[in-house]
């Protein structure tokens, strides 16, 4: 089953004094690129959410952040008041001198450094059950935002190989008219210089033979239906994005041999179609996981 690369999850945890909230998000990648941002309090637990993110996500650019908010029952946060009040005295004694009014004094001193002190916080083991509760069910409704938009990329791929399929098929039917038509063609260029009588039929049908060899294009249309198949059938396999990139280069391997050896306006035509479909399918297989 085709997952898409890019996605988003979010969980929120309401604890008796703060309110955790996990969210995921992602973006194409070749690897797996991880940006984890956590409160300090759940600093030391951040190599066991990296490995649980990776063995689960498996690859993408991803932003991970889980943070935390007080309510107002509970406060990490001190006044360091002996130095808040240094702060103001020398700020009112500078508005005195500069003949100020002071009248912003106590919100300048509250920005001033190391007034406000952040009270260090110790991991409560039962509070971390919580928090991995909310990193699971993030981590869930990523996976159903991933298969829901690898669905649709699912059906668009279906689509469009379908067309090219198709396509197929008119190459067939005009390849049988092209054999015919280079034969009568090359007879008609050969009548122009050279008189019926004085034209070797054996030599001719051999020459004529080797060069519609040299533009038959059988084992490329075979090849290209076959490629088609599997293509179909890799889509439902687990983390196929990669497998499916490989399969689509071979696919316009054997689209562009069928324009160059075909020689015929009419093919030339139906495989600049074949192409315009393959380019939409390899946008879309770098967003498939």
């Amino acid at each position: 089953m085709i997952k898409s690369m890019t996605g988003y999850g979010k969980a929120v945890c309401e604890l008796s004094s703060k309110k955790i909230t996990v969210e995921v998000r992602s973006l194409n990648s070749k690897s797996f690129d991880l940006n984890l941002r956590t409160a300090s309090v759940y600093r030391e637990k951040e190599q066991e959410l990296r490995s649980e993110i990776a063995k689960q996500l498996e690859r993408g650019k991803i932003d991970f952040s889980l943070y935390s908010e007080f309510n107002g029952e509970a406060s990490s946060v001190s006044i360091n008041k002996t130095l808040a009040k240094s702060y103001y005295a020398e700020l009112k004694a500078l508005a005195g001198e500069l003949k100020d009014s002071g009248s912003d004094l106590l919100a300048l001193t509250m920005k001033m450094p190391e007034v406000m002190r952040a009270e260090k916080q110790e991991l409560d083991e039962a509070e971390w059950k919580h928090v991995r509760v909310a990193v699971d069910e993030a981590l869930k409704d990523f996976q159903r935002f991933r298969l829901d938009e690898g669905k649709s990329i699912a059906d668009d791929f279906t689509k469009r190989i379908g067309y090219i399929t198709s396509f197929l098929k008119e190459v067939e039917k005009a390849d049988g008219l092209r054999v015919d038509n280079v034969r009568e063609r090359i007879r008609k260029n050969i009548a122009e210089f050279v008189d019926k009588e004085k034209i070797d039929q054996n030599r001719f049908e051999q020459e004529l033979v080797y060069y519609i060899e040299k533009i038959d294009i059988t084992e490329e249309k075979v090849r290209l239906k076959t490629h088609c198949e599997y293509f179909v059938k890799t889509m439902q396999e687990e983390s196929s994005g990669r497998k499916l990139g490989f399969i689509t280069q071979e696919i316009g391997r054997e689209i562009n041999t069928i324009g160059s050896k075909a020689n015929d306006a009419t093919i030339q035509k139906i495989v600049v179609q074949m192409k315009d479909e393959l380019e939409k399918i390899k946008e879309q297989v770098n967003n498939v996981l």
